[in-house]
């Protein structure tokens, strides 16, 4: 990673539908879908995916911090998934799509919890906020058919019934903050 960039790893649910909204914001470089926040070395999609090995779909994501602040790298990840469900994030049930952020340093802690209190007290979900605010350990990098899904597969099933309305209503929302937001009607 270039030494201007600097990371931010969440999980908020599937990490198709994560990698999908924040590869399209302005400042951020690149985004890795992987496995953060459990026991197992080096797991592998189908072990993560039994819920058995304590890992969360992540994602790490290298940003430039004069372009994209990561507070609001967290206002993008408070406002496009839902921080109230434990261990769900619509149809994807387990420990696996839990909402948790892995900070790498005591200011992104800070900022983390922050942000937190700050959405509570504007009353934007009506529910307590169960995301995990906790240090970043290790990233494992999933398998390479996870990278870029959404891209890859924009005909499949699950990217047009629960990733393409995700999608499109974080590019109406966040249009100031994309890439290219002209490329959007």
């Amino acid at each position: 990673m270039a030494e201007t960039l600097e990371k931010a790893t969440f999980a908020a649910g599937c990490f198709w539908c994560v990698e999908a909204v924040f590869q399209d914001v302005r400042g951020v470089e690149r985004v890795i879908s992987g496995y953060t926040g459990g026991e197992k070395t080096n797991p592998t999609y189908e072990e993560v995916s039994s819920g058995m090995t304590g890992h969360a779909e992540a994602l790490q994501i290298a940003f430039d911090p004069k372009i994209v602040p990561y507070k609001d790298l967290l206002e993008i990840f408070w406002h496009t998934h839902d921080p109230t469900t434990l261990n769900r994030q619509g149809p994807d049930v387990g420990t696996q799509y839990r909402s948790a952020i892995y900070y790498h340093s005591e200011e992104q802690r800070k900022t983390a919890e922050e942000t937190k209190h700050e959405i509570d007290a504007e009353g934007v979900w009506s529910l307590p906020i169960v995301t995990e605010i906790v240090p970043f350990t290790v990233f494992y990098q999933a398998e390479d058919y996870h990278q870029n899904y959404f891209k890859n597969n924009p005909d499949q099933m699950y990217c047009r019934l629960t990733i393409n309305p995700k999608v499109r209503k974080f590019r109406i929302a966040y249009r100031a903050k994309l890439k290219n937001p002209e490329a959007y009607p």
